[in-house]
Order: C-alpha cells, then structure tokens, then sequence
C-alpha cells in the first residue's frame, strides 16, 4: 500500500477513487504514567512513555486504515493526515485518514 499526504503520486495516474477512509482508536491515559509524565515535564525532557504511546496509537491507527482501503480494493492512499483530539481528561481520539485510490505507474 503507497501512501502519501500529498494529493497525488509523482510516476503514478490515479484510475480510480473509492473514497475515504480511517482508522481510529481512543485511548485512556495511565494514571501512574501521567503522575510521572508530570514530574518529568516540571524538570524538562522526553515524556518517553507518552512518545511510546502515540507511537502505539499512530501504528495502529494506519493498520486500520490500511486495512479499510484493502477491503475497497485500493492499492493507495492520497492526502493522508493525523488528528487527535481530547474526550474528556482522561481519553484520547487518534483518527488517520486519507483518500483510496487505485494508481498504476505511468
């Protein structure tokens, strides 16, 4: 699966477009990582079970929007972005998302 946040595909010709699609997941926060993640961020640096995380969060998210694009029959994925968002204080929504498409090489 070619996927790009670019609207097109340098070498590519889109035949066809089938939609959108994503992934999503929504997480919670570990209280005992967020008291730590608090005294961390008091003295400075790397939160790394935070980055570790999204880290988590981003791969899995792509693995079900690459998935979703599979099922329609797409061999990529245009303009692919990440958003997250807060769902209260503890939960957290991360969405990828994109364009399905079938390209073939020009």
């Amino acid at each position: 699966m070619l996927i790009a946040t670019t609207n097109d595909l340098p070498g590519y010709e889109v035949e066809e477009v089938l939609g959108e699609v994503f992934g999503l997941t929504v997480r919670s926060r570990n209280a005992f990582s967020q008291m730590g993640s608090g005294l961390k961020s008091m003295f400075g640096g790397e939160l790394k079970g935070m980055t570790q995380a999204l880290t988590d969060s981003r791969n899995q998210v792509m693995e079900r929007m690459v998935a979703e694009a599979e099922a329609k029959g797409a061999n990529a994925i245009l303009a692919m972005r990440f958003d997250t968002s807060e769902m209260g204080p503890n939960w957290t929504e991360i969405c990828a998302y994109g364009t399905a498409v079938k390209v073939r090489r020009r």
